[in-house]
C-alpha cells in the first residue's frame, strides 16, 4: 500500500544541493491504470489502484527493449519531469517534480508515508503550496491525457 500526498509549489528552493533523477512515462491504461517509466537509464512497468491518499502499487523493472515495445501502446502524451529529492525532516523526503513540454512551469510535490495517519497528520512546510491529494486533474495519467488544470 502506497500513501501520498501531493502538493503544489508556493517557492522553489535552491535545488543545486539534492540529488535528481529524469523521468519519462506513458500511460497503456487509465483504466485499470498500467503505466510504463524510464528513470535516468533505467525502466520499469507499474499497476495502481485508483484511490487518493491511499493506493495500492506494484513496480516490475523491465529492459530497455521492452519498454520500447510497450511504448508504441501508449494511449496519451508521455509526462516528462526532473524529480529532486528532497528531505524534509522525520524522514520524509520531498518529491519535487518540474515538469516539461505540454506540462511546462507545473511543479507539483509528492510526499510518501508509512501510514495513513502519518500521511493525514503531516504539516506542510511553508514551501509547499496548496494539498492537491484529492484533485485527480493532478493525477499524473490525467495530466498526461488532459494536461494542465485551468
Amino acid at each position: 500500500m502506497e500513501f501520498q500526498r501531493k502538493f503544489l509549489v508556493n517557492k522553489v528552493p535552491e535545488l543545486s544541493n539534492y540529488s535528481n533523477e529524469y523521468i519519462t512515462q506513458g500511460y497503456i491504461s487509465t483504466d485499470p491504470i498500467i503505466r510504463i517509466r524510464q528513470v535516468d537509464d533505467q525502466y520499469f512497468a507499474s499497476m495502481k489502484s485508483f484511490g487518493h491518499l491511499a493506493r495500492e502499487k506494484f513496480r516490475m523493472p523491465i529492459n530497455k527493449e521492452q519498454f520500447e515495445s510497450l511504448e508504441k501502446k501508449v494511449e496519451s502524451n508521455f509526462i516528462k519531469k526532473h524529480r529532486y529529492f528532497i528531505p524534509i525532516g522525520n524522514g520524509l523526503t520531498a518529491k519535487l517534480d518540474i515538469y516539461e513540454e505540454d506540462l511546462n512551469k507545473l511543479l507539483t510535490i509528492e510526499v510518501n508515508f508509512a501510514s495513513r495517519a502519518q500521511a493525514e497528520s503531516f504539516l506542510a512546510p511553508d514551501w509547499f503550496g496548496a494539498d492537491i491529494t484529492h484533485d485527480s486533474r493532478y493525477r499524473n495519467n490525467n495530466l498526461a491525457r488532459f494536461g494542465v488544470p485551468n
